[in-house]
């Protein structure tokens, strides 16, 4: 079966004129799903706290139904290691989800172009057949489609925990591998007055107004908070375990490999790698960025409060 990545439009704003569709909005981004059965265009429950109003979008999808899809045929650029995949395609890119317990062949096939903009998504009936269909969006995908969208557009998704003081006017990036503590540290904060916590997980960071704006996303960890809200980034502090609470500057170059580090970078293109690069040293040429060895109690969240660099 040959599938091309590109579909036409057929309404002036952009969208498929499928007569079912949502949007939301991720870092952002904003989304159009369209298909022709209710299901297709239903956001899982991550997705309702940043739906939006339809109008215009910078990554349109369209959801269409197959009989089965084929294994893939194009050169292989990445394998995620669980269940998705990233192929060469006409035009663009193919991304096939798989697992063992719908069988061996995809059970949705992403096409998009190589702007990440415009995309289809087929789903396998066979797949399906006697299982109750996944939502189109479920995830991982929404994540990947998002995260390869913004290296066009000049920002990143982090492992990071954001957080708002509003009352203080500053906000703060807690970034960190998996077990550095950044559920912890959103747990700790959550008990301040007047903070608000984008996500425990995963933020995006863009460029606004010659600084720099972090947004909350749908994916977040342990502790669960996942906020669409955004805010100015005041600064950025590299978990670790340690003693004494210990705040360290960080130079350029140290906050950029750290950062890059714990960034969701598409590596398998040099060019998105370069993207990455820029806009973490931008990060760094406009936030204090350092490194902070901190103790799991309400004195790390303190130390934050009293720091004056």
């Amino acid at each position: 079966m040959k599938t091309h990545v590109l579909r036409e439009r057929s309404s002036p704003d952009g969208s498929f004129g499928a007569p079912y569709c949502s949007h939301f909005r991720v870092g952002g981004v904003s989304v159009e799903i369209a298909g022709h059965r209710r299901g297709d265009a239903t956001l899982v429950s991550s997705l309702m706290p940043f739906r939006i109003d339809a109008g215009l979008s910078e990554i349109n999808i369209q959801v269409e139904w197959v009989a089965k899809l084929p294994a893939a045929s194009g050169r292989q650029l990445f394998d995620s290691g669980s269940v998705w995949r990233l192929y060469e395609a006409e035009g663009g890119f193919q991304f096939d989800f798989s697992t063992p317990i719908l069988g061996d062949a995809p059970y949705k096939r992403l096409l998009v172009d190589d702007q990440f903009c415009r995309a289809s998504l087929l789903m396998s009936d066979e797949c399906f057949r006697n299982h109750s269909a996944a939502a189109p969006l479920e995830y991982p995908l929404d994540e990947v489609l998002i995260t390869q969208h913004l290296t066009r557009v000049k920002a990143i998704e982090l492992h990071a925990c954001g957080i708002v003081a509003r009352q203080r006017g500053a906000a703060y990036l807690f970034v960190g591998h998996s077990g550095a503590g950044k559920s912890t540290t959103a747990r700790l904060w959550s008990s301040e007055q007047g903070v608000e916590i984008l996500s425990d997980d995963r933020i995006i960071l863009r460029e606004h107004a010659g600084g720099m704006l972090m947004y909350g996303t749908p994916w977040h960890g342990e502790a669960a908070y996942a906020s669409s809200a955004s805010s100015p980034l005041s600064g950025i502090f590299v978990l670790e375990h340690g003693l004494g609470n210990a705040i360290t500057r960080l130079s350029r170059s140290q906050a950029v490999s750290e950062l890059l580090a714990r960034s969701f970078v598409p590596f398998y293109r040099h060019e998105y790698v370069s993207s990455a690069l820029d806009v973490l040293q931008q990060v760094a040429d406009t936030v204090p960025c350092y490194r902070y060895a901190f103790e799991p109690d309400q004195r790390c969240v303190e130390r934050i409060l009293k720091l004056r660099d």
